[in-house]
């Protein structure tokens, strides 16, 4: 069956349920047609996203490669770089201009940034400098004036426009001041054995060119970022004593590692246990590094992704174990690279409930997710002990050293799992956030319950309080909140206040309704899998995972869209009425339910017999449909004793007086 009580249970012989409706009055009719009318999604269906939700046949998509060398000046917190941006139009228009982010503009005074969330912005710096940008032809560069606008850079291609199928390349040269440890997106911060650099958001990126809407150009206010997929090299130069982890592989351990670093290592991709790489010893020790003056140039290359971030300090434990994946095939002429899980943080982070388990959790998280969802692509995922801003980047996240044991699980395998979404499957979390943080917030609810037979279950940390008790009970304070918006809200139309118990607890337990109640594990796990799978380095829109998911499983859920997302709808079911057949229990009983509420969830509803027995009967959507009561019959059995709606609390129903009825 397709509902959350899969099979009925059985605990007296021969039992069996028959439902049926009764008319109701001509408003109830009405309000139902409107509940289960049709529902249009917001996109239309075309040839590039296809009324099944997967891509169609010309879906198409641009691509931006990058080459980046940065150099830290630590006498003075400046990071500087050199980039050269190869962006190809794959799109049917011809481009004669080009859209770039330049989100360290956050932090310059009078940003947009600055006025929409004066708490996050609480100091300033000069934000990003564009020393030059010029387009590269035949060897040459030519000079291009940058029109910037808050945190968006445009560029007016000379006597040309870039056409379907070209290229072009841009070389940018740019420095920055990297804030404080206040810096929510990129922060240097003082730890016992010297500053750890959080480097992210770090260079001007390309924005998106779709087929929705163009440009998507929307100013940076310090939340999210919608990116293109394409190919990493970049480089670091940090001084001699530093310790560098960055998204992607390490390209040249020779030169910056010594020996027994790289014999550890080896020993790390070899082990299910963790491996100091860097010891608490190694950080004091002058002697532990490759060089002992001057700098050192780290080396990265990342394949398909969307971002790059890194990780630099003299202060920096390192711990690495295997991740229990095949390696990874980069391109032609490269060796295969083991998958490694990693952590750096300062020795003040380390326990053994602390930092001392951070790589435990990094490989639990990538291989659950991986074998639950989607293969995990690239190389390494690194924990990043720092400042705490609890942030995601591809292959590297930013976590606070002073967190430990649930906590420190929680926010390491949420922020891992973001892996999965946005940076693999690629929506606009700029304008959906419910498919970025709703749909994390998702995997890494079961992940709690998988880690080390659920060891730090249920989730409930700080960031997702409403995870505590009873999810359906949690969430009903905000779907009755005259104020709580829907989670179809633009991104950033959701005030602070809303933005976790809407965007990241309902859009998760959306989800979980979903799958438990609605679909049952098994279709739903096909359907997410195959979303995941076509939308891999994709930018699928919501109405492609509206549609991909009926199309997949097999049900029409315009209903459920309609009440949950669009809507915030909540289910109120009751008993009306409790008798026996001609009164006689050996006739069989019958059970008369009425519905106040607007969202026609599955409910169970269980009769309970005075032997302790009980027969539970699932009451299925479509009863709904004509009619705002139904009558449940139940055959013969023992002595009645009472009847309950929903007994395991699974539905947010907010009045259960009238859940349970005794037989009289």
């Amino acid at each position: 069956m397709a509902y959350g009580k899969l099979a009925i249970i059985l605990t007296c012989a021969g039992c069996c349920a028959v439902i049926g409706a009764q008319a109701a009055p001509a408003p109830a009719a009405t309000d139902m047609r409107q509940v289960f009318a049709p529902l249009s999604l917001p996109d239309a269906p075309n040839r590039y996203n296809s009324g099944s939700g997967l891509p169609g046949p010309d879906y198409w998509q641009n691509r931006a490669d990058y080459m980046i060398h940065a150099r830290i000046d630590t006498s003075t917190h400046v990071l500087s770089g050199e980039e050269t941006l190869t962006y190809t139009n794959n799109s049917p228009d011809s481009l004669d201009t080009l859209w770039l982010q330049l989100d360290q503009n956050i932090y310059r005074p009078h940003s947009r940034a600055g006025f929409a969330n004066p708490e996050r912005h609480p100091h300033t710096t000069e934000g990003m400098v564009i020393d030059s940008v010029a387009i590269m032809r035949h060897g040459h560069e030519i000079p291009l004036p940058p029109r910037i606008s808050d945190t968006r850079m445009q560029l007016v291609l000379p006597d040309m426009a870039l056409t379907h199928g070209q290229k072009v390349r841009i070389r940018i040269r740019w420095h920055y001041t990297v804030p404080g440890p206040w810096g929510g997106r990129t922060a240097v911060t003082p730890a016992r054995d010297g500053e750890m650099y959080e480097i992210a958001q770090w260079y001007p990126r390309m924005c998106v060119y779709d087929s929705h809407r163009g440009w998507d150009t929307l100013p940076y206010l310090g939340q999210e970022f919608y990116l293109e997929y394409g190919d990493f090299d970049y480089s670091v130069t940090v001084p001699w004593n530093f310790t560098v982890v960055g998204s992607g592989a390490l390209l040249n351990p020779g030169d910056v590692l010594t020996r027994t670093e790289r014999a550890r290592l080896a020993q790390a991709a070899r082990s299910d246990r963790t491996v100091m790489i860097r010891t608490a010893h190694d950080v004091t020790d002058p002697t532990s590094h490759a060089a002992r003056t001057g700098e050192k140039t780290w080396r990265f290359h990342m394949e398909n992704t969307r971002d790059v971030s890194f990780a630099a300090s003299p202060a920096f434990l390192w711990d690495a174990a295997r991740i229990d994946l095949p390696p990874v095939h980069p391109a032609p002429g490269r060796k295969p690279v083991p998958r490694l899980a990693m952590s750096v943080y300062p020795r003040e982070g380390s326990g053994p409930q602390a930092w001392d388990r951070s790589t435990e959790y990094v490989k639990h998280a990538i291989e659950y997710f991986s074998n639950q969802w989607f293969p995990y692509p690239w190389p390494n995922a690194v924990n990043v002990g720092g400042h705490g801003a609890g942030m995601e980047y591809p292959g590297i996240v930013f976590d606070g050293w002073e967190d430990q044991n649930d906590t420190l699980f929680w926010i390491t395998t949420h922020e891992l799992g973001h892996d999965w979404f946005p940076m693999i499957v690629g929506s606009n979390e700029r304008r959906d956030a419910f498919m970025d943080e709703g749909f994390n917030t998702f995997i890494d609810a079961y992940a709690s319950r998988h880690f080390n037979h659920g060891e730090y279950a249920p989730k409930h940390d700080a960031e997702f309080a409403p995870l505590t008790g009873r999810p359906a009970d949690d969430i009903i304070a905000v779907l009755k909140d005259p104020k709580a918006p829907p989670l179809m809200t633009p991104a950033e139309l959701v005030p602070e206040e809303y933005r976790h118990p809407v965007t990241y607890f309902k859009s998760a337990y959306g989800l979980m309704l979903l799958r438990e109640q609605i679909l049952g594990p098994e279709r739903f796990d096909t359907a997410f899998r195959r979303y995941i799978q076509a939308w891999a380095y994709h930018h699928p829109t919501p109405s492609d995972f509206f549609r991909l998911m009926e199309s997949e499983a097999g049900e029409d859920l315009g209903w459920f869209w309609r009440g949950w997302y669009f809507e915030n709808d909540w289910p109120d079911y009751g008993i009306s009425g409790l008798s026996h057949v001609n009164n006689d229990a050996r006739q069989g009983t019958q059970v008369r339910i009425r519905t106040k509420g607007r969202l026609m969830l599955p409910v169970t509803l269980r009769l309970e017999y005075v032997d302790g027995t009980h027969l539970d009967q699932v009451i299925p959507t479509e009863s709904w449909h004509l009619t705002n009561t139904v009558t449940a019959t139940f055959p013969g059995g023992p002595a009645v004793d009472r009847v309950i709606l929903d007994p395991d609390h699974i539905l947010p129903d907010p009045d259960r007086s009238d859940n349970i009825r005794r037989l009289k």
